[in-house]
């Protein structure tokens, strides 16, 4: 439906919070800080960014502040800070909706595409379409050269996220954060086992890539076959 960016530092929150609005059809990258956010922001384009003002580096109004200095990527701020003095600094800095902590999914999925309406900013078609491989997260399925793939729920989510990115390099710490969820534990033979389960999938080997090529000692990038 839409390409989120959720910057939130509690992994808890964030780990459920990714979870959750990717069931729900959206492509979810997150960050846990304000500087990774804002790079991730500007970097990747996202429909829309879900913003946490309790960040480690930098406080999220100032993060506002800088992302609307540069961009006009629709922001909802999700927070623990009540009060209406607060709502209306953080609206007056150019957040777009504001939304006060514990809140559910459901709830945050709403206000998502409230907003994504009322700015007109939700792309048309979220289908990500690299060479002959095209990936639906709205319906979570990917289909190869005609034919649909039959993944497991985290072969689809690995997938989806490096055809998002597709060109570009992305390391396994990268994946285990992105796609696992796991900023503080977690190994890289995790990442490796599951691509090569997806190489066998895709009809390739890593001696053999068509899609999925190792970048020996920085990451995997996917790629249009040539």
């Amino acid at each position: 439906m839409a390409s989120l960016l959720l910057i939130e530092d509690d992994v808890t929150i964030r780990t459920a919070l990714v979870r959750a609005l990717r069931d729900k059809g959206h492509a979810v990258a997150s960050a846990s800080g304000a500087l990774d956010g804002l790079r991730m922001a500007l970097d990747d384009r996202p429909d829309l960014v879900v913003l946490d003002l309790g960040l480690p580096d930098l406080d999220g109004a100032e993060l506002l502040r800088m992302l609307r200095a540069v961009s006009s990527v629709p922001v909802i701020v999700a927070t623990a800070r009540d009060g209406d003095a607060e709502s209306v600094r953080v609206l007056d800095a150019g957040a777009d909706d504001y939304l006060v902590k514990p809140f559910t999914a459901a709830q945050l999925d709403a206000r998502v595409r409230a907003v994504l309406r009322r700015t007109g900013s939700v792309s048309g078609d979220p289908t990500v379409t690299v060479g002959g491989l095209r990936v639906d997260p709205r319906g979570r399925e990917a289909v190869l050269d005609g034919r649909t793939l039959d993944l497991t729920p985290r072969e689809f989510d690995l997938l989806l996220y490096l055809a998002s990115r597709a060109g570009h390099v992305v390391t396994k710490r990268e994946l285990l954060i992105e796609v696992w969820q796991l900023p503080y534990g977690g190994t890289d033979k995790t990442v490796d086992v599951h691509l090569s389960w997806l190489r066998r999938k895709l009809g390739e080997t890593a001696q053999e890539p068509r899609y999925l090529h190792t970048m020996r000692g920085v990451g995997v990038k996917l790629v249009s076959p040539a």
